[in-house]
């Protein structure tokens, strides 16, 4: 997910609210089309996505990996980084008018319905192992490249997890020694570190931030909290919100704030990726869950005394051992290309080890190549947490068409929930399941 958001990786822009129909509405008018002529002495067109703090710092990043893949193909590459806000958009027309890069990237929760429009070449046979081979990448994030079942029309680019940040300053003052490992302790060590600092009466100091608006986290947490509780937030029939399982998980991050009383009320207004983040850099917060990419906000404030650590869980654990959802940026081909083998070979010499570790370090990302995960550049504690979540504690969100819309569905029942809390309602187990069963009635309706 995008780097603009800080800590994810791809937000879903409002385009990437339609329908699997109405996205291929949009193509009705494409044949399928197939690959012309492989002509390696062409210029490849490439729509980067947009990951550091700004286009520029993207063009000057990827210029040095693209002059390297021309060095040793002669194939030239012209590039042109597309910002999140308008990425979903430019695919889509992209997708129906036929005037389409070779290469581009796409936000991994998008690939299903994407797929759906049989714009993008399949990666199978000798066009997978062009680029490599399934057994390049983290097994996790290759299984983000399309619809369960279909061969992929994606394959990872750069990988992202949540993790749990914390302040070893503010634990080694209150004499805690280790990040909590389970959710009990989680919740123990947050209210522990939930103070009144200056002795005014008034906490200012909470043991945990999060941004209570933010669709596209609380749809997240609900995913992660609510496989750590053996549920699932999508079935063969559709939404299942309402789940048990899944109360429980909705009920358990919202009680965070209701309950536990260990999150700032005022953070039920936080929505833009950013603010949860500056109250963890200013003190404010003594731990926070966000994605890695937030190390790039983190290095601009100069701040730098955090650690991170595995995501907490619940111990005894009724469901699976999922502390993040297989968040990331993928990579695709459109079908058309005039050069669909030095497109295939952009891909590979993007995906390859050397080029995941330099892309790994200039953009805070997790390498998607598993033999990167050896090079001496990256051996540090925290890049083994990163890839120790992403490789052996994460999932995909359900991979269907309606991805998008149920992020903006579900997170935005949950901030309603939050936005309650705030303003001092009491909020029970019985209003989570009333908002999560209106929440699938919304998706039923509008699909």
């Amino acid at each position: 997910m995008a780097y603009g958001e800080t800590e994810t990786a791809v937000r879903t822009p409002p385009a990437a609210l339609l329908s699997a129909s109405t996205a291929l509405g949009l193509v009705a008018a494409l044949t399928a089309c197939g690959p012309g002529e492989d002509s390696g002495d062409q210029t490849l067109t490439y729509w980067a996505s947009n990951q550091g703090a700004s286009v520029e710092e993207d063009q000057e990043v990827l210029r040095p990996a693209l002059d390297r893949f021309t060095e040793e193909t002669g194939v030239e590459v012209e590039l042109e980084v597309v910002p999140w806000s308008e990425l979903y958009n430019r695919i889509l027309t992209a997708v129906s008018s036929g005037d389409a890069p070779d290469v581009l990237n796409i936000g991994n929760t998008w690939a299903a319905s994407l797929q759906e429009t049989g714009a993008f070449v399949p990666f199978e046979g000798e066009d997978l192992q062009a680029v490599g081979g399934e057994e390049r990448f983290v097994g996790t994030s290759f299984a983000t490249g399309g619809a369960e079942g279909e061969a992929p029309t994606s394959v990872p680019l750069y990988g992202l997890s949540y993790a749990l940040f914390y302040n070893p300053t503010m634990f080694a003052e209150a004499g805690i020694e280790e990040p909590p490992a389970t959710w009990e302790e989680f919740v123990d060590t947050a209210d522990e570190l939930t103070r009144d600092t200056d002795g005014d009466g008034e906490i200012d100091q909470y043991g945990f931030v999060t941004e209570g608006g933010n669709e596209r986290q609380n749809s997240h947490m609900a995913f992660i909290l609510g496989q750590q509780q053996g549920g699932a937030l999508w079935g063969e029939d559709g939404p299942t919100f309402s789940s048990d399982e899944q109360v429980a998980a909705v009920k358990q991050w919202v009680d965070l704030m209701a309950v536990e009383e260990v999150v700032d009320p005022s953070s039920a207004e936080f929505s833009d990726g950013t603010q949860g983040i500056s109250d963890f850099v200013d003190g404010r917060a003594a731990m926070t869950i966000v994605q890695g990419s937030a190390r790039t906000t983190m290095a601009a404030r100069g701040f730098d005394d955090y650690e991170v650590a595995q995501v907490p869980m619940p111990d005894p654990l009724p469901g699976e051992p999922v502390q993040s959802h297989t968040a990331g940026i993928n990579i695709s081909v459109f079908n058309d290309t005039d050069d669909k083998e030095g497109a295939l070979r952009l891909v590979e010499h993007l995906t390859s080890p050397e080029e995941q570790v330099y892309l790994s370090q200039e953009f805070q990302t997790l390498p998607v190549a598993t033999e990167a995960y050896e090079s001496e550049e990256l051996q540090s504690e925290s890049m083994d947490t990163f890839r120790t979540i992403l490789a052996e504690h994460s999932a995909p969100m359900p991979l269907i068409p309606e991805e998008g819309q149920m992020e903006t569905v579900l997170g935005g029942a949950i901030s309603d929930l939050f936005a309650r809390v705030a303003t001092g309602d009491e909020v029970t187990e019985a209003d989570v399941r009333q908002a999560m069963e209106e929440a699938e009635t919304q998706m039923d309706a509008a699909n």
